[in-house]
């Protein structure tokens, strides 16, 4: 990763936090968007904007990392929650994505990483907003791997499971939570946001460089395997 420029959008705290810290010990170059103050740049992923300022004139990386986790009954769900999840986990991400798009045809061998959730491939109940803007990037990550192949520009994601952020706070506030979790995992634990820092890595990395339009799924084996 030495002297690879990176984007990280939403990487203030979190999995995007140990993604910025994992890429600059690497030695790349990381610029980093957020919503709060502890970005490089402030970026309201929901906003209206076309264009982001200071953007590297080169984009070796690009890491769209903004998520939310809304979990609800359907029937509770209202149409303005679906477009507030939408705006974050989609939207969002194809507004920067355009934003980059010239910065990334300049550079050789550049890569995106967007970010899934397991919910898309395994059908979780109260996760129908979430799983839909979901399933949505996973959609979106196929169709431009196909279309920018020719530019030479990687688009993959990671699909993690409950991993342990401040995001996941509420679904982790308890020893009973936590055990409760653990146990819905085939390998008896939930994610670690250095563990997903690694899968952006390597799918950033030149080791990956035959890899696009792909889904990696960092989920303890949730979405494929049953537990013993």
């Amino acid at each position: 990763m030495k002297h690879k420029k990176v984007v990280v959008i939403g990487g203030s705290s979190g999995i995007g936090k140990s993604i910025v810290e994992r890429l600059k010990s690497e030695g790349a170059e990381v610029t980093t968007y957020s919503r709060s103050s502890e970005g490089d740049f402030h970026l309201d992923a929901t906003s209206d904007f076309k264009e982001i300022k200071q953007l590297p004139d080169v984009i070796d990386g690009l890491v769209y990392c903004p998520g939310t986790i809304n979990l609800k009954p359907f029937h509770r769900l209202t149409i303005d929650q679906f477009k507030e999840d939408l705006e974050v986990n989609f939207f969002g991400a194809v507004k920067v994505l355009q934003a980059c798009f010239k910065g990334l045809k300049q550079a050789n061998k550049p890569s995106v990483v967007l970010f899934s959730t397991v919910a898309v491939s395994m059908g979780m109940g109260f996760h129908s907003s979430i799983a839909s803007s979901k399933g949505a990037v996973e959609g979106l990550v196929k169709s431009l791997a196909a279309e920018w192949s020719p530019n030479g520009i990687r688009v993959n994601a990671v699909a993690p499971s409950l991993t342990d952020t401040p995001l996941a706070g509420q679904l982790l506030s308890s020893d009973e939570k936590k055990e409760a979790a653990k146990k819905r995992h085939p390998l008896g634990r939930f994610g670690d946001p250095e563990e997903m820092a690694a899968a952006v890595s390597y799918l950033l990395s030149d080791s990956s460089s035959w890899m696009t339009g792909q889904i990696l799924r960092i989920d303890g084996g949730m979405s494929s395997v049953r537990g013993v």
